[in-house]
């Protein structure tokens, strides 16, 4: 008799649902990053200020801000799939809007519904995370699909000097915003639950669920969520370091053009060397929370140990601006924004620790939505600090502090990060 018997193997599916969550990461920070980018030429045609420059990133972040909301609460009750496909043609059609702009105001509105669209990408991607990885990979997963962030600015530099001088400026938003379809096609295709994915082995399954808490799929209503500290310390983390975020995205290449005199061709290197600085700083933050825990610390320990590196390694920004070095000045900027997402793929990741899955999606979206709120203020003053005082020292000031500050908000409102009570 053959004693050979069959042996589950695990099919990491989970990875390739990662690598989609990535890509689709990678879309949006191209789509959002293109303006930033053209912003000193259309300057030039359009004749606006650095307070109107303020006033398009305003209205994108408000409009991600009302977004998050809803989109957190849509993905929560129609599902990841269609609630990210719905998402994703939205913000696709408004990529491509400011093709046809011809004004401050029509820049503004296009930028306004591009981020109505992309406020469903970090609920969705953090809600799947949490459906199809245990809590020791979450982060990890966050850090790899948060990457994408970082490399899809590193992606914008180059492919809008390629593509402006094929298409023009407008062909540039049109051929960008595009992109989006084609992702579209690969998650229809790719993506269902793990419980109802015909691809997923038992093995792999059982690995996804072994440390699930709770199998409910009931939506948790917000007079639940809201109320809850754990929601709070989550939101308040966002609000104080989403807005550097920001910072970065909408205004490092015209710092770096104005302060070293550089043009979009030669400003194109540096950026991305600092995008290129802070990817590593997204895998590894999501990386060392998780090989923390394998190691035996605690869940408490493991985050908030990694997010305390995270926010020391931001401090030295503070001196960037009194540099005249451009490449220090890289270094410096670069450090900082990979600190940023190593502390962004944990905070993430504070959703799904402390709240159950039916509850991640609307609390990453109310989170988020303080956060942009908060980024609607900072876009405003960095406008007007630039316009008035010709100086970005203030503002790196703030980049510096804000981390430090934010985990103590956490620490005094989770101490244990201990699960919220929500009945």
């Amino acid at each position: 008799m053959n004693s050979t018997t069959a042996v589950p193997r695990m099919t990491h599916l989970r990875w390739t649902v990662c690598a989609l969550l990535f890509f689709a990461t990678v879309i949006a920070y191209v789509d959002r990053g293109v303006l930033a980018y053209l912003n000193p030429e259309l300057q030039g045609i359009f004749k606006w200020d650095s307070r109107q420059y303020s006033y398009m990133t305003t209205a994108f972040t408000a409009a991600y801000a009302i977004g998050l909301v809803c989109a957190g609460r849509l993905t929560d009750r129609l599902g990841t799939r269609l609630g990210f496909a719905l998402a994703i043609v939205l913000w696709s059609f408004s990529a491509m809007s400011p093709g046809a702009a011809t004004s401050v105001l029509t820049f503004a509105i296009a930028m306004f519904f591009l981020g109505l669209g992309e406020a469903a990408n970090f609920p969705a991607c953090i809600k799947t995370v949490a459906e199809w990885f245990p809590k020791k990979e979450r982060a990890l997963a966050t850090g790899i699909f948060n990457s994408g962030a970082n490399v899809g600015a590193i992606v914008v530099p180059i492919i809008v000097v390629f593509l402006k001088e094929r298409v023009g400026w407008r062909g540039t938003f049109v051929v960008t915003g595009a992109s989006g379809f084609i992702w579209l096609l690969f998650w229809l295709w790719l993506y269902h639950r793990p419980e109802e994915h015909p691809r997923l082995s038992g093995s792999e399954l059982a690995h996804i669920q072994s440390d699930r808490e709770d199998a409910s799929a009931a939506s948790v209503p917000w007079l639940r969520i809201i109320p809850c500290k754990e929601t709070w310390a989550f939101a308040l983390a966002k609000a104080l370091t989403d807005p550097i975020w920001w910072f970065y995205l909408f205004w490092l290449p015209a710092y770096l053009q104005s302060t070293f005199h550089l043009d979009i061709h030669t400003n194109r290197l540096p950026v991305v060397v600092c995008y290129g600085i802070s990817t590593i700083g997204s895998v590894s933050g999501g990386w060392l929370s998780g090989f923390a825990m394998t190691g035996g610390r605690s869940l408490n320990a493991a985050r908030k140990g990694t997010m305390l590196l995270c926010a020391l390694l931001v401090l030295p920004v503070i001196i960037a601006p009194y540099m005249h070095n451009l490449w220090l000045v890289v270094g410096l900027i670069g450090l900082a924004m990979a600190a940023h997402q190593g502390w962004s793929a944990n905070v993430f990741t504070l959703a799904s620790d402390m709240f159950p899955k039916s509850a991640v999606a609307s609390v990453t979206g109310f989170g988020g939505m303080v956060g942009a709120a908060a980024g609607v203020l900072f876009q405003l003053s960095v406008g007007q600090v630039v316009h008035w005082t010709h100086s970005y020292v203030p503002l790196f000031i703030v980049a510096g502090l804000a981390y430090l500050v934010a985990l103590g908000i956490v620490q005094a409102l989770s101490p244990t990060l201990t699960p919220a009570k929500l009945d």
